[in-house]
């Protein structure tokens, strides 16, 4: 697995899908039992082997943000960010596109995006009619500046490994190319491509690869230490 860590100039020319494979499903063919399968399946363990702010050098971040965030602070910050992409991205929930969980137990927010119109099939180009809903995702990244982003790009497992990993990560790296044009700090953001390597549903149906054809936003707040 690579990790990008981005860099300027960059491209300002994708935006955010769920879509990280080779074929699309629409997302209202799922059933509401489904869609919540999209929340809250990380378990911890992943989180942390994803996530590692020592990565990104800790103490130009705490700068880059303006100091980090301690005690009760923390959860309060991460609750009112969590309930502003709740409200900003109503019409993608109610649409079965999006879920927005904020878990109490490391005050992470992750936003998943399940299969939907964002990409064209082996393309990691975002379609210019999903633009308005990375917008406004980017708006409330800069509203709430003390939090690093993670984007994580995963596929079904349709096609060859190979294909499916650089695919992940071209389409992972295309939300942060995205982001930083929105004037997201370079400095906050990260990317992953997982591939196939991590299913969330049985790759044998197509309601399972939908699931699994998804890209995932981690958002964690900068601690002060």
């Amino acid at each position: 697995m690579r990790k990008h860590l981005i860099a300027l100039p960059l491209s300002a020319a994708f935006l955010l899908s769920a879509c990280a494979t080779n074929d699309l499903g629409d997302p209202r063919d799922l059933s509401k039992t489904q869609k919540g399968a999209i929340i809250g399946t990380a378990s911890g363990a992943a989180l942390g082997a994803i996530i590692n702010h020592k990565n990104r050098g800790k103490g130009a971040l705490i700068g880059a943000v303006g100091g980090g965030l301690t005690g009760a602070g923390v959860g309060y910050y991460m609750d009112k960010q969590a309930q502003d992409l709740l409200k900003q991205l109503q019409p993608e929930i109610q649409r079965g596109e999006i879920s927005v969980e904020k878990r109490a137990s490391d005050n992470a927010v992750l936003v998943s995006m399940t299969s939907s119109t964002g990409f064209d099939t082996n393309s990691a180009v975002l379609k210019p009619g999903y633009t308005p809903t990375l917008n406004k995702i980017a708006r409330v990244l800069n509203q709430y500046g003390k939090t690093t982003v993670t984007v994580i790009g995963h596929t079904d497992s349709v096609g060859t490994d190979t294909y499916n990993q650089a695919l992940s990560e071209r389409r992972a790296q295309s939300v942060l190319d995205y982001f930083a044009g929105q004037n997201v700090n370079p400095l906050r953001l990260e990317s992953y491509g997982k591939g196939e390597t991590e299913p969330r549903a049985d790759n044998g149906t197509e309601a399972g690869r939908t699931l699994n054809r998804r890209v995932e936003l981690w958002i964690l707040p900068v601690m002060a230490n």
